[in-house]
């Protein structure tokens, strides 16, 4: 799910639903309108471009701000169908795949790839954030730092399905781990699980305003006090 003032984009079974009104109505955009299936898992916003990645067919970009899409497969350099996470900086775009982690420098057009040979363990990326040249990569064997835009990696920390940083603070969503937080920019990590008072510790994805940490897990939303 991604907000931006009133409007709300949440990837569904079934395509991407819309809102304008602060979630209290949705349309709802299929593979009719361009998406690349009917499963969106992710989406990222920046402007009136949208992102939305899918875990089986691909990642679909819309410049008209949700209405129109069309899609990014391996025949545009994409490593993998099976895409997990998008970010994007400028026409700079970061897909974490299956095989890797892809990135395109023109928008989302074309891509490269980087995987186990730059860093990236088993190349697995199922989340990705990224703050100026650092680029953090979750991945299923272990949180991958690059601190020159994604050339190299280096492994910091435990593995999981998301990361969201804010300042010095890095929060990873881990698969059967709960919560991994560092804050001192991944060097070192606290894991938090269901004795912490998560509802399970298969986290889903993590989300960080000012303080309080939101914790998606497969029993429920967690939230720090």
């Amino acid at each position: 799910m991604y907000v931006v003032g009133a409007t709300v984009y949440a990837a569904v079974s079934g395509g991407l639903a819309i809102s304008t009104d602060g979630g209290t109505t949705f349309t709802f955009r299929t593979a009719a309108d361009g998406l690349a299936c009917n499963n969106g898992d992710r989406v990222f916003v920046a402007g009136s471009v949208v992102y939305v990645s899918d875990t089986n067919c691909g990642l679909s970009i819309s410049t008209d701000g949700g209405v129109t899409f069309t899609t990014r497969t391996t025949a545009d350099g994409l490593n993998s169908y099976s895409v997990y996470d998008v970010f994007a900086v400028g026409s700079t775009v970061y897909v974490g795949t299956k095989g890797g982690l892809s990135i395109s420098t023109d928008g989302g057009v074309t891509f490269t790839t980087r995987t186990a040979a730059s860093g990236l363990g088993n190349g697995w990326v199922q989340g990705v954030y990224v703050v100026d040249s650092t680029v953090y990569a979750a991945t299923t064997s272990g949180l991958r730092i690059s601190t020159d835009g994604g050339t190299t990696f280096r492994l910091t920390g435990p593995g999981g399905l998301g990361v969201y940083v804010v300042g010095s603070t890095v929060c990873v969503a881990g698969e059967n781990s709960g919560v991994g937080i560092s804050t001192d920019g991944g060097t070192t990590f606290t894991q938090y699980k269901i004795a912490s008072g998560l509802g399970s510790d298969y986290v889903r994805q993590v989300f960080v305003v000012g303080s309080t940490v939101y914790a998606a897990t497969t029993n429920g939303l967690a939230i720090s006090d």
